[in-house]
């Protein structure tokens, strides 16, 4: 439950803490102002980083004990949050920012431990880094790939999202050597980032500034070299893959200035998005494209977590060398993809997008029905807490339907968000005997069919307001389809990147929902209220 737990605490917290920075980032004018290297048109406030920080720490404050190289990491994130605000806010030079980035990367390496020792494949057996040569690397490449994530940071949702997988992979990778500091880390990032994202897609109420961005690149690398220098055998050179699209954007732009007879470090509107712009993408079509890329890197280094590193290398190399070919080949022909006016009609036909709504619309409501309904059946025994909550919460529904009508919404999206968490993790922790093994396939399928007729929803839908598609949704379809097939057997008794990716498919199936009804919550009601009286009612029998 403390996998749960923590990614539950991130999430709300940052969502709480949001709105008060970004009330007080527009009070002390530190805002985002429009330019010509910008792609919005009106400030916008560049706390939510600080959300972001809050979000991820308080629940590590909460469950883990302190040794020194979680003590190093947090000292370390400290310092990059609080010099990166210092800029948000008022601005610094370079020195001072490769200052405090280098001070934040001597106090994982000196005071925490944590620097490249061994680089497997790449060195004769049995030779390790001596620490005056392998201190001094590991501070370049965590200042290199904290920069490389800030400077990644310029379409809304895309540092974030390009994050987000990168987290996701050395969460499972910990899981599978057994690192409860670098998985809970993880953990709780994935979910300071779900939080900020819903704000963050374009077009974005809120930037994460660079205490944000520069906040992710160092938590990434330094769990990423946390994992592969400890002796659980995965390869050392992962971190090059993990963070393939930032680093590949960053080594490019600055080849590319210092060919030019340029300083690599001068500003300019060469990295990978803003080529895909100028190809005639769009801005949602751009992330989604680098969040597919990245993704590819994330699953290859996942594939190769125990390989050769010289195969990591070459592999690398070689998809780097395709995308940057691939992307001035399109550049020489103007453009990137040729748009089909059949494809682009056909799409926007009334009739047919008329058909697709409805039908999506129908699956995922009685899609998201259905597959509550199945996950409170699946525990084998309800606990008489689980029990009580869903009493009371069904209560509440009925007490709110009939006296305070108008509140409805709030009252189920309160209640989805303390029900579902409780009901997904019964329904791992203690399944019925008769769910076997193609049953419990078919039935983590489904979650990702019903995520797909979401999207598909979104997509589709007429509304003007409220939830819609944003790029945010690939990621949902990358957790759903992907974190739910990982391999590995269980951490305490229950699978946490399986609970994870259904408790968020529920959570964002159900925001759609609710948008699309319209304020005509009364199936949605009745529905969740039926299911919340069933587990009542099984935890009461088995009292």
């Amino acid at each position: 439950m403390i996998y749960l737990s923590t990614l539950l605490i991130s999430v709300f917290t940052t969502m709480a803490l949001i709105p008060v920075f970004s009330s007080l980032a527009v009070q002390l004018h530190i805002l985002d102002l429009p330019g010509e290297r910008k792609v919005h048109s009106r400030p916008i406030p560049r706390s939510g980083g600080l959300a972001m920080a809050l979000g991820a720490i308080i629940p590590i404050l909460l469950w883990l004990h302190f040794d020194h190289s979680l003590k190093a990491i947090l000292l370390g994130a400290a310092i990059v949050v609080l010099f990166g605000f210092i800029d948000d806010s008022r601005g610094l030079s370079y020195v001072w920012k490769f200052a405090s980035q280098i001070a934040a990367a001597l106090a994982v390496t000196c005071y925490g431990g944590v620097w490249i020792r061994d680089l497997g494949a790449l060195l004769p057996q049995g030779l390790y880094l001596p620490a005056w040569l392998g201190i001094p690397l590991t501070v370049v490449v965590i200042v290199g790939a904290t920069n490389a994530i800030n400077l990644s940071d310029g379409l809304d949702g895309l540092a974030g999202g390009i994050s987000i997988m990168s987290f996701i992979c050395i969460a499972y990778l910990a899981y599978l050597g057994g690192d409860l500091i670098v998985a809970l880390l993880s953990i709780a990032m994935i979910g300071a980032i779900f939080g900020f994202l819903r704000f963050n897609t374009f077009p974005a109420t809120l930037f994460m500034g660079d205490a944000g961005s520069q906040l992710l690149g160092y938590w990434a690398v330094s769990l990423c070299l946390k994992i592969t220098q400890a002796d659980h055998g995965f390869n050392s050179l992962l971190p090059m893959m993990l963070l393939g699209m930032p680093i590949l954007d960053t080594l490019s732009v600055m080849l590319g200035r210092i060919a030019r007879g340029k300083s690599p470090f001068m500003p300019d509107k060469n990295h990978l998005h803003h080529r895909l712009l100028k190809l005639g993408l769009s801005h949602s079509e751009t992330v989604i494209l680098i969040y597919g890329l990245q993704a590819c890197m994330v699953t290859a280094a996942y594939l190769m977590r125990s390989g050769n590193e010289w195969i990591v290398l070459a592999t690398s190399l070689c998809f780097s060398t395709a995308v940057l070919i691939s992307l001035a080949e399109a550049e020489k022909k103007g453009r990137l993809i040729k748009r089909h006016p059949f494809l682009e009609n056909l799409t926007n036909s009334i009739s047919i997008r008329t058909i697709i709504i409805k039908t999506s619309f129908r699956a995922s409501e009685t899609g998201l029905t259905l597959l509550l309904g199945v996950t409170a059946l699946v525990p084998l025994e309800v606990p008489v807490y689980v029990s009580a909550l869903s009493g009371g919460l069904a209560v509440l529904v009925a007490l709110t339907w009939f006296m305070k009508r108008r509140w409805i919404g709030r009252a189920l999206r309160l209640c989805f968000y303390f029900f579902i968490p409780y009901a997904v993790y019964l329904s791992e922790m203690d399944a019925v005997p008769q769910l076997g093994t193609r049953l419990a396939a078919a039935y983590n399928v489904s979650f990702a069919i019903l995520v797909l007729f979401i999207i598909m929803t979104l997509k589709f839908t007429r509304r003007t307001k409220g939830f819609k598609t944003t790029p945010l949704d690939f990621i949902v379809l990358f957790v759903a389809l992907v974190v739910p097939n990982l391999p590995g057997g269980p951490v305490t008794g229950h699978h946490m990147s399986l609970i994870a990716a259904k408790t968020i498919v529920f959570f964002f199936g159900y925001e759609v929902l609710m948008g699309e009804l319209r304020g005509d919550y009364r199936n949605v009601a009745l529905a969740f209220v039926s299911v919340l009286a069933m587990v009542s009612l099984r935890g009461l029998l088995s009292f």
